[in-house]
């Protein structure tokens, strides 16, 4: 069985369709790259998932299971950065992630171990008792990595994580994502890079206006789209119908 199931998921905000119909699986140890432009509806889908929006219709389970009748018992399996962390800021970096470890149950001695190896490995020690409201984005985002990843997750839900990283910090996400792979740990991963998607990601979705437009392995996309030879982005803004930007270049250039 798979890890993750997503079977034929709606969603909509009033008169808007969010998604439509979305239906795909993640195995055990496999990075599924979810790419689309903006308001394309990834976001909406990895809430879902995680059980924060209540899909209209469809089902999703999570290592078998069903994320509408066990919520909170999904979140305790998942390790989730969204798109826009909110912080406590009120609290020190230190203060918040001993707050989400002992929310997740770990001991004392499990916190201040893993505490201790974030924060070297991406360079907040020595800031962890400063207040998060000081923090630069690219700190804030490393404190929403590390609260994600502090309880050792059976699944990740990543929205943009590499977002506002240094390059370094982001070499050492990407390590890390290595790292949960080899440990048989299902990810979804979403990001507007497409050159990280096409390193780190076993297979791609694109979605483009709350559907799923294309899914395969990189080089299986470039086939479909009858691009042997082209870029991910080539293949991405030809499914998306955004590959003849020629005009709008002219149009700002004036």
């Amino acid at each position: 069985m798979s890890s993750v199931d997503v079977n034929n998921v709606s969603k909509s905000f009033g008169n808007r369709q969010a998604i439509t119909n979305v239906t795909f699986s993640v195995r055990g140890g496999q990075v599924l790259g979810l790419l689309g432009p903006n308001g394309s509806g990834k976001s909406t889908l990895m809430k879902t998932i995680v059980g924060i929006i209540k899909p209209d219709t469809g089902s999703i389970h999570v290592l078998g299971t069903d994320v509408a009748s066990e919520p909170v018992a999904i979140k305790r399996m998942i390790g989730y950065v969204p798109e826009a962390p909110r912080l406590y800021e009120f609290l020190s970096g230190v203060e918040y992630l001993d707050f989400v470890a002992d929310i997740h149950g770990l001991t004392k001695g499990e916190r201040h171990e893993r505490i201790l190896e974030f924060l070297k490995a991406l360079d907040l020690e020595g800031r962890e008792n400063e207040l998060i409201h000081g923090y630069s984005q690219g700190m804030k985002q490393k404190l929403a990595i590390t609260a994600a990843l502090i309880h050792h997750p059976q699944v990740l839900i990543l929205d943009e994580p590499l977002n506002a990283l240094d390059p370094r910090s982001a070499r050492i996400v990407k390590d890390v994502l290595h790292r949960f792979k080899d440990n048989n740990v299902p990810t979804i991963f979403s990001t507007h890079v497409l050159e990280i998607a096409d390193a780190v990601c076993d297979r791609i979705i694109i979605m483009d206006g709350g559907k799923i437009v294309a899914e395969g392995t990189a080089q299986e996309l470039k086939t479909k789209a009858g691009s042997e030879g082209s870029t991910l982005e080539d293949i991405f803004l030809k499914l998306t119908g955004t590959s003849d930007t020629h005009a709008i270049i002219e149009a700002l250039g004036r």
